[in-house]
């Protein structure tokens, strides 16, 4: 248990835990030590029920469930998965498929990302790997509450979207319960709200794709959240160019260009799921397409080092 300073008596309390496949870090600022730890044993509880529900990793989660009848039957799904698959689907709309929900059926055996990949599959052989996605084909049925995919060979999965509707979820659980401030980080998708014990507002650094313990820039947060989608975690080097483990959902190959994008927004979910869809179309589109949405922000790192950011940013 980690502590700050205090002022007036509020400390912050951190509690770092695997979930989701990825480290989760909870920040909860309090004046007593066994209330905070009750508030974040409950935020982490929240995260592992939302794991169950959307995890491709045992086969009766809902996720799999919707999986394993592909081409062959609806699912009755909670209300709560049925939303965020709608939730996805507008976000398909907006991103025109740069952000799909089907990139399950991609073959992670050709795309492993590991040292030993040494060429890109064949153009045919891409497209014939994204022939399954196509979130058109995620059909709905809102008076039954049903999900249904449409071709045979069809998955889903909530990777581009999961760890910020969590963290989203867990922020929304600790302020029910009176946590004024604090932070949710699901493993670099962040939200925050209130201030720091303090009194100072958060303050969050924009990761350095080159250097990512050296953040290049920050920002102050209060009720809003980030997350960055880059090259710098998984990648692989083919001919002297360096390719990013995010794949164009219409090409089946990888994106290369650009190093990092970073989304600001008022909620994680939102900042989770645009991250990857920017980084796809490119910096020209990918800029146009945020700056249409009043409530986004965001800052792309190309591979020449050129930061571009959207109209509303004030780095520092």
């Amino acid at each position: 248990m980690l502590t700050t300073s205090i002022e007036l008596g509020l400390q912050s309390f951190k509690r770092s835990q695997r979930l989701m496949g990825n480290t989760f870090e909870l920040t909860v600022v309090a004046e007593d030590e066994a209330w905070a730890n009750a508030k974040l044993d409950m935020a982490v509880d929240e995260i592992k029920r939302i794991e169950r529900l959307l995890t491709t990793f045992d086969e009766h989660s809902q996720t799999n469930q919707i999986n394993q009848q592909a081409g062959v039957a609806a699912v009755k799904v909670d209300q709560e998965v049925f939303n965020l698959i709608e939730r996805s689907l507008r976000i398909s709309s907006v991103t025109d498929g740069a952000f799909d929900l089907s990139y399950g059926s991609i073959d992670k055996r050709l795309w492993n990302f590991d040292q030993h990949m040494s060429t890109l599959p064949s153009v045919a052989q891409a497209q014939a790997m994204v022939r399954l996605i196509n979130y058109q084909n995620i059909i709905l049925d809102h008076q039954n509450g049903t999900v249904k995919l449409k071709e045979k060979g069809m998955r889903i999965g909530f990777g581009g979207i999961g760890k910020g509707y969590a963290a989203d979820m867990a922020k929304a659980l600790l302020k029910r319960e009176g946590v004024a401030n604090g932070i949710v980080n699901a493993s670099g998708d962040l939200t925050a709200w209130g201030t720091q014990p303090s009194g100072q507002p958060w303050t969050i650094g924009v990761v350095n794709p080159d250097h990512k313990h050296l953040p290049f820039s920050y920002l102050n947060v209060d009720d809003m959240a980030v997350a960055t989608s880059g090259n710098y975690e998984k990648y692989v080097m083919i001919d002297g160019i360096k390719y990013s483990h995010t794949i164009n959902p219409k090409t089946g190959l990888p994106v290369t260009g650009i190093k990092s994008v970073t989304i600001i927004s008022p909620n994680a979910e939102i900042a989770d799921a645009m991250a990857t869809p920017v980084t796809i179309m490119g910096v020209k589109a990918g800029l146009n397409l945020i700056n249409q949405i009043h409530y986004l922000a965001c800052i792309i790192i190309d591979d020449e080092n050129r930061i571009y950011t959207s109209k509303n940013i004030n780095l520092k």
